[in-house]
């Protein structure tokens, strides 16, 4: 009979319309290719480092200076990826860059304008959000809430997108614990494929109502199946107001994702109880991590919601927030996107069942404080 946790097969992304193949057996294969250095896996840094240009009271590489925060810290992007005003693309431009003869069809190009911000987690050098108290984690949500309210007034931003980078191996440029928000005049690609699949979702389902939200009725799909003791439980955690899941359709081997459980449109909407759940899970998602390999886990996280607030199709939006690390095996084992996942589609050995089940086991006391 058919396994899907031994034979291969394809897995549906609802949210985006894409496919996943799923390869169980693979993952017995023995590992001869790329091991990480021994110092990915214990990193140790001081609790202010002079030379970092996001400690508190320090001087950015532009000789800006930090303020002694003691708290959250919000600064505008001093390598801003996008800026505020620019000039419009005219035909003469992209005439440069596609030639004389090129036609809008296949060669298009648009003018981006918007704003960033870097979001300094805590004046701790150190720490990150896995070795924070819950309180401390909240302030960061209550900056993402900020920073989210404030972009979204400006009527020149249509998306406003919070995200962090945690650890080199996910191309973090400074190891201080922070993240970003890139607010951009259009709607990126990731995004906008979800919103495209979230008001489809709505429209075949009634148009109102929690039944008619994709995520909504997932994360139901989720708690039943975990409620009624099936082996098909991809829930790693949950509160009052978040479930914290391995997607069905997950990629990376140990991919998660926090869904808010009652239909919350965008951060703002959140209140101060739902606020501090939400610290709580991404706290203890994160504890989790470091505690699977006993290592600070490298991962890219970010928050999917209404563009902006009160954004025309801001209704069919669902609070979601993406967690993506590279580990395969080890805190020295990476997986790598290369071959078949870059020519045909995203490809995975662990299942999201056997992923989840690991993440659920492991203890929500961090391994350090363990030690202690």
């Amino acid at each position: 009979m058919f396994s899907p946790a031994d034979h291969p097969h394809r897995r549906f992304n609802p949210l985006t319309g894409s496919w996943v193949l799923c390869s169980p057996h693979r993952a017995k294969r023995p590992w001869l290719g790329q091991v990480e250095a021994a110092a990915v896996a214990d990193e140790r840094r001081p609790a202010h480092d002079p030379q970092c240009y996001l400690c508190p009271g320090n001087r950015r590489a532009t000789g800006a200076q930090n303020s002694d925060y003691t708290g959250t810290y919000v600064f505008a992007n001093d390598y801003a990826a996008v800026h505020g005003e620019q000039p419009e693309c005219t035909a003469e431009a992209l005439a440069q860059v596609a030639g004389s003869g090129a036609s809008d069809e296949l060669f298009r190009i648009e003018s981006v304008r918007g704003q960033c911000r870097v979001l300094c987690f805590t004046p701790r050098h150190d720490l990150t959000l896995a070795e924070l108290g819950v309180d401390e984690v909240c302030r960061v949500v209550r900056a993402w809430q900020g920073v989210y309210a404030e972009l979204s007034a400006d009527p020149g931003i249509e998306y406003v997108q919070l995200f962090e980078n945690k650890g080199a191996a996910m191309g973090c440029s400074n190891p201080h614990p922070h993240g970003q928000a890139w607010a951009l005049s259009s709607i990126p690609a990731e995004p906008a494929a979800e919103m495209a699949a979230l008001k489809a979702f709505r429209r075949r389902h009634g148009g109102s109502g929690p039944d008619a939200c994709l995520l909504c009725s997932y994360a139901r799909a989720e708690e039943a199946n975990a409620a009624a003791g099936e082996a098909a439980n991809r829930i790693v955690l949950q509160n009052a107001s978040f479930v914290v899941v391995v997607p069905f359709w997950a990629v990376w081997p140990f991919e998660t994702m926090v869904v808010a459980r009652s239909h919350a449109t965008d951060i703002g909407t959140l209140d101060d109880a739902q606020a501090r759940d939400l610290a709580e899970v991404v706290r203890e998602l994160a504890i989790r991590y470091d505690n699977l390999f006993q290592c600070s886990f490298p991962y890219s996280m970010g928050l999917h919601q209404s563009p902006t607030a009160g954004h025309p199709d801001g209704a069919c939006c669902h609070l979601h927030l993406h967690f993506y690390p590279p580990l395969l095996r080890s805190a020295t084992v990476r997986k790598f996107l290369v071959g078949f996942e870059m020519m045909a589609e995203p490809q995975r050995d662990l299942t999201p069942e056997q992923a989840a089940a690991r993440l659920r086991a492991l203890s929500p006391v961090h391994y350090k404080q363990a030690r202690a």
